[in-house]
């Protein structure tokens, strides 16, 4: 089986778009990820979980260095994509990016808002699957605090939170259309969280992956519409203002009948534990 179609921003198309100033339509499909197809704009202080990885070095100015997305879980940790720290994105080994930061309280990449802090530590999650996006997360230790107000609760497991039809919301600077147009400015989407049987038939195994419930859930409509893209990968999806899920994979964005996937927060709280407690962020991974 080929791997599934992460979400993540790969660097070479990054530097393409940097460089030209150009959307790229022709991405290979291993880059697939945002979660704003079919979504409208927002100020961050209306998500302010939501926060930006970047790095200048790798991936150029234009974005502000932008290539995932992250979530603030902690006043000094952030959760993302375990695949947004893989050499097919970063093209060098995380430990060896310099200027691997956060951008926190920001709703224009381009803007003097908020605040940009380093990352002083990479914990990935040992049980990542890099086949099948089983298990991916990662936990980042930041150099310096966020604002309180920026931290979002984690829903652990048996959260009414999961339940299918939940309304949640999905939050990043990823592609809007599918075909390479990058938001510069703050994008979410409302979908819903479907039934672990509609996300199973949809990827049962094949070119299209498999959807495995107990580390994953999926969310959107199943006629097509919202859904994750490039370059959202680790972002937030938020329902009943507790994190449910972060941007993992799909096929395509939006299309009828492959809704977007998302690593099941409730295993980032399982990992985490006993520094997370019944709602209470950890500022380390146990």
């Amino acid at each position: 089986m080929r791997r599934p179609i992460a979400r993540a921003l790969i660097r070479p198309l990054a530097l393409v778009a940097t460089l030209t100033g150009i959307s790229v339509a022709s991405t290979p499909p291993a880059a697939a990820g945002s979660v704003v197809v079919g979504g409208f704009p927002i100020d961050v202080s209306q998500a302010p979980w939501t926060v930006a990885l970047a790095s200048r070095d790798l991936f150029g100015g234009m974005r502000a260095g932008q290539f995932c997305g992250a979530v603030a879980i902690g006043r000094s940790t952030v959760v993302t994509a375990a695949h947004c720290l893989a050499e097919e994105v970063l093209g060098t080994p995380p430990d060896r990016l310099r200027d691997l930061k956060v951008i926190a309280g920001r709703t224009d990449l381009l803007s003097g808002q908020g605040q940009e802090i380093a990352v002083r530590e990479i914990r990935v999650n040992p049980a990542y699957d890099l086949t099948t996006n089983s298990g991916d997360f990662a936990v980042l230790g930041l150099a310096g605090p966020l604002p309180r107000s920026a931290v979002v609760p984690m829903a652990g497991p048996g959260d009414p939170a999961y339940a299918p039809g939940t309304e949640a919301l999905v939050s990043g600077w990823g592609d809007t259309t599918g075909a390479g147009t990058y938001a510069r400015r703050l994008r979410a989407a409302r979908v819903r969280v479907l039934r672990d049987e509609v996300c199973a038939r949809a990827y049962p195994g094949g070119p299209d992956g498999a959807y495995r419930a107990a580390t994953m859930l999926c969310a959107g409509e199943t006629n097509g519409g919202p859904d994750g893209c490039q370059g959202d990968s680790g972002g937030p999806l938020v329902a009943e203002g507790r994190l449910i899920g972060l941007v993992s994979w799909g096929s395509g964005c939006g299309r009828p009948g492959l809704p977007g996937v998302y690593t099941r927060v409730s295993e980032v709280v399982r990992a985490l534990q006993p520094a997370t407690a019944a709602g209470v962020q950890p500022s380390k991974p146990a």
